[in-house]
């Protein structure tokens, strides 16, 4: 797989030599894994010289002047899921073992560490002096608190050790401002806030199914993208639409993402809430056919319940110019501007109200899905992203060079 949608460019001196961590699954068509495909585009343009250090699991990306290097495979080590997991932990100290033979053999200006990377990067600073940007995606000791909320009893025990990533980071780059907001108490000595961005592309021409047909759908459709883990409101949704159903017959729910353990959990529970026939569960799509599908949708949703950053389908979902009906969390409010979107209560009566209030009043739709539109194209698209990294790595290049 060959990968750059960046236009490369001209940079001054010699190429930065780049340790980048990258724990998770690489590459995978989800959140993060996507994120650092965009960074390693970036990269590439500048023609820095990077390393990539991953998971096993994932399919190889190839990209100009970056070497990708993978854990040791192992048979428990499979089907890595988002989120904090004993399988995460393996593979972190996994990607130690890999990390010292290329620090033995090569001398970094820097280490760009995803996530729980940064405590690799923290000794790696500590023992050799080594710079470290803290590319934060979430708030670890959030995550682990919202997953395993026992652990609320040592948040302090965690919150100290975010804060010591914190600080001794060259530059943390927050994924959004609420996590900015979080990270202040730590007095940061660099914050450079740097969103996702669309993953929309041109139309392509590739033929797709035609939902409408396949499904044998009338009426509207609502369409959810996304995987299926629970804070991203699925029951929210479920419980929501059945609601609906029972104001209307002129919709029908559409998901596409999930893998077939949650798809058949979530099966189950709209079987219990007797809106079986009127939702759909079609399985994973590649994003680079996402256009394709949000097209055949009227209205799009986001049910997210947990988390502060926001999730990377609400910029997707915006740039379609398609009406969007989100929960009325900061994992939205700190991107979506009044009159894009209907914020909708985290509560099924409250989401089920924001559905219909687009249902009934397609004006609505049109108006707030061109409001959606015009907000991505002016702030978050992929050259707004190449532009804040060229920034950010230039400053570092004069700093380190």
């Amino acid at each position: 797989m060959v990968s750059n949608q960046f236009v490369s460019v001209t940079t001054s001196g010699d190429r930065l030599k780049i340790l980048f961590l990258a724990p998770q699954p690489f590459y995978q068509e989800r959140g993060s894994p996507i994120a650092n495909d965009m960074v390693l585009q970036v990269l590439s343009a500048r023609s820095e010289e990077v390393d990539v250090v991953t998971y096993s699991e994932g399919v190889d990306v190839y990209y100009d002047q970056i070497d990708l290097y993978r854990i040791k495979k192992l048979a428990f080590l499979a089907n890595i899921k988002p989120g904090f997991s004993w399988q995460k932990i393996i593979c972190d100290f996994l990607m130690v073992l890999k990390v010292i033979p290329l620090i033995l053999r090569k001398r970094y200006h820097l280490v760009h560490a995803v996530e729980e990377s940064v405590f690799i990067a923290l000794v790696l600073k500590i023992l050799l002096n080594i710079p470290y940007i803290y590319d934060m995606d979430s708030s670890i000791p959030e995550q682990m608190v919202e997953k395993y909320p026992k652990l609320a009893k040592i948040s302090f025990f965690l919150d100290f050790w975010e804060k010591i990533a914190v600080k001794n980071a060259q530059v943390v780059v927050p994924v959004c401002q609420a996590i900015a907001n979080r990270i202040a108490r730590y007095q940061p000595t660099r914050v450079e806030l740097i969103p996702d961005v669309s993953l929309l592309k041109e139309r392509k021409t590739t033929k797709i199914e035609n939902l409408r047909q396949e499904l044998n759908l009338t009426g509207q459709i609502l369409m959810y993208v996304g995987n299926l883990e629970s804070y991203q409101g699925i029951d929210l949704l479920l419980d929501s639409m059945a609601m609906v159903c029972q104001q209307t017959e002129d919709l029908n729910l559409v998901i596409i993402g999930g893998d077939p353990d949650d798809i058949a959990k979530y099966q189950q529970q709209a079987q219990t809430l007797g809106i079986t026939a009127k939702v759909h569960f079609i399985g994973m799509r590649s994003p680079k056919l996402l256009d394709q599908y949000l097209q055949q949708a009227d209205i799009l949703v986001s049910p997210r319940i947990k988390g502060k950053n926001t999730p990377m389908k609400i910029y997707s979902y915006l740039d379609s110019g398609k009406p969007v009906v989100a929960t009325d969390l900061a994992t939205h409010t700190q991107v979506i501007e009044a009159g894009t979107t209907i914020l909708a209560a985290p509560e099924k009566e409250g989401f089920a109200e924001g559905i219909l209030t687009l249902t009934q009043d397609k004006n609505l739709q049109r108006k707030i899905g061109q409001a959606g539109k015009q907000l991505i194209q002016a702030k978050y698209t992929p050259q707004v992203f190449q532009r804040k990294f060229n920034r950010l790595y230039d400053s570092l290049k004069a700093q380190l060079l």
